[in-house]
């Protein structure tokens, strides 16, 4: 995978990209949104992409771009870009880098990290195979449309460039019942009664295909857990946690916390008893 390479030295939750204003906002909504495709005409996510975009994106008119375009026409304010990049953070000290889908606005800037962001999504450890992401793009971009119009409505709500902006949905998520893989539940939650002990609500722990049919389908009353973190021989790094719903593609939870020895890359036990606190 041949990113666009955007290191950004912060945190998710402090990330200083510029802040859309009213005028952006304005100008979002009556942009093309260009989809920036990958290099790599075999690409799986080329395909998973437009397949998500021609879906579930309403919100503005969208064209299909390389990346040698949009260096070329980033600073065209008339056109928003929806472009996969590379992020670290400067918290995290073991050099890992992530892949994030970018909502940005074009603007007469010098450098890509100067456009506004509307929206921000951890995809992947990078590296990672497309395959761990690429099945849930539809709800992520389902998500990313929900954001953008939350922007556009409330330009001056800063607190929306947080992905905890969300957390205040948390009450809800003992009404939903969470789909979660295995393999991203930490080893000491990884079966229904150990998670039950710390979270008396409803949990399935699923494969693939069943979250693909809960997204395809908007099950109602269901969250999918989406985990960015280590995988395999590396135990180093972040690992981002987000549960978004499947009906309404809303974000009900998101956090972060570093991996090490006692800190598995997965929902972590403390992770479900801030879920059942409320």
């Amino acid at each position: 995978m041949s990113l666009l390479t955007l290191f950004i030295s912060a945190s998710v939750s402090s990330q200083q990209r510029p802040w859309p204003t009213s005028d952006d906002a304005a100008r979002f909504l009556k942009s093309v949104t260009c989809v920036v495709k990958e290099d790599d005409q075999f690409s799986f996510y080329n395909a998973e992409i437009r397949d998500a975009v021609n879906k579930y994106w309403k919100v503005t008119p969208v064209k299909y771009i390389t990346t040698e375009e949009f260096n070329v026409m980033r600073n065209d304010p008339s056109l928003s870009f929806l472009v996969l990049t590379i992020t670290n953070f400067s918290n995290d000290k073991s050099g890992s880098t992530y892949d994030f889908l970018n909502l940005l606005q074009g603007a007469d800037v010098d450098e890509l990290d100067q456009l506004p962001e509307f929206c921000a999504i951890p995809l992947c450890f990078s590296g990672a195979p497309e395959e761990e992401y690429s099945y849930k793009l539809g709800l992520i971009i389902r998500f990313m449309e929900y954001h953008a119009e939350m922007v556009m409505k409330n330009p001056s709500t800063t607190a929306l460039r947080y992905l905890n902006y969300y957390n205040r949905n948390v009450p809800e998520i003992k009404n939903k019942t969470i789909l979660v893989r295995e393999e991203d539940l930490a080893p000491e939650v990884n079966s229904l009664d150990r998670i039950a002990v710390h979270y008396p609500y409803k949990v399935r722990i699923v494969d693939d295909e069943e979250i693909i049919r809960a997204i395809e389908e908007k099950g109602k009353d269901v969250v999918i857990v989406h985990k960015v973190g280590p995988e395999g021989v590396k135990q180093t790094g972040t690992c981002m946690k987000t549960l978004i719903g499947a009906d309404d593609a809303l974000m009900y939870y998101y956090d972060s916390h570093m991996v090490d020895s006692r800190n598995a890359s997965g929902l972590l036990i403390s992770d479900f008893k801030r879920l059942s606190r409320f």
